[in-house]
């Protein structure tokens, strides 16, 4: 295990991981299938927040069918805003002949009310241990810096959040301890960077990458998570290397500010 001098390295490495990734068929299976959701507009993503602030990927009942994806028994629906589409007699040639007349609210559900086939993912929760106790290193820089750790049991795919009005990170209790070292890592990265933030898509970047090198550096390789989370957030292989070099500076330094409590553990370690 080490925590020193390889920061721009595993920068490096992980710019090199997500442009392998955003080119293999893998990634092509991923993005066909996430053309199939709807891109909804700014009220229906606050309408869903608002109804289920912890959803992922929202369709409605039948389209969740198309996926070989039930809908289960008894979930309550979410409900967004349609537009009622008519034809327009009166179009001329090469006019669009439809026309919007008003919305009405439609149901949509998310993919943790349903069951079925399992979905294109690059993302792939890490498997391990904690051998050298990293969850319990972390859980002290979380609360050097006022921040509170708090297992949970979360609904669908969430493995943590951070809280800055609260001052409390939750972790997925469920998961691998390895998962549960680099979701606190990813978190405490979003406690230290993100308390105000313009772009979310960044802002999972960053954590993203400070998760990445430090896990690398104290020996949990977390490549089959974080690659596809940091191309998931920037939207392809040449934003996200674009991305990481604009924020290179901020991610190592927070990185160095995390790994700055493992230098006694790997000290003890070498002797």
């Amino acid at each position: 295990m080490t925590t020193k001098n390889n920061h721009p390295e595993l920068i490096e490495k992980l710019a090199e991981g997500i442009s392998n990734l955003t080119t293999s068929d893998d990634w092509e299976r991923y993005l066909s299938f996430q053309s199939r959701f709807h891109r909804y507009s700014f009220g229906n993503v606050l309408l869903i927040a608002a109804q289920c602030h912890e959803a992922t990927q929202v369709a409605g009942f039948n389209a969740w069918r198309k996926m070989n994806r039930f809908v289960r028994k008894g979930e309550k629906a979410i409900w967004i805003l349609a537009p009622m589409v008519y034809k327009n007699a009166d179009a001329e040639d090469g006019q669009d002949d439809r026309v919007i007349r008003g919305f009405k609210f439609v149901p949509v559900f998310d993919v943790a009310q349903t069951d079925g086939e399992e979905l294109p993912t690059i993302c792939s929760r890490l498997d391990g241990d904690d051998t050298i106790g990293a969850y319990d290193i972390l859980f002290e820089v979380a609360r050097s810096i006022g921040f509170t750790v708090v297992p949970h049991e979360f609904d669908g795919t969430t493995n943590g959040d951070c809280s800055h009005s609260e001052h409390h990170i939750r972790i997925e209790i469920r998961n691998t301890p390895a998962q549960q070292v680099k979701t606190l890592a990813h978190e405490i990265a979003h406690a230290l960077l993100h308390e105000k933030f313009e772009s979310r898509a960044l802002a999972e970047l960053e954590a993203e990458s400070v998760a990445y090198v430090v896990c690398q550096s104290i020996g949990i390789d977390s490549s089959d998570y974080s690659f596809g989370y940091v191309a998931t957030w920037a939207g392809g292989g040449d934003q996200a290397v674009a991305g990481i070099k604009a924020s290179g500076e901020r991610i190592q330094k927070t990185a160095a500010t995390i790994l700055r409590a493992f230098e006694p553990a790997a000290e003890e370690v070498a002797a």
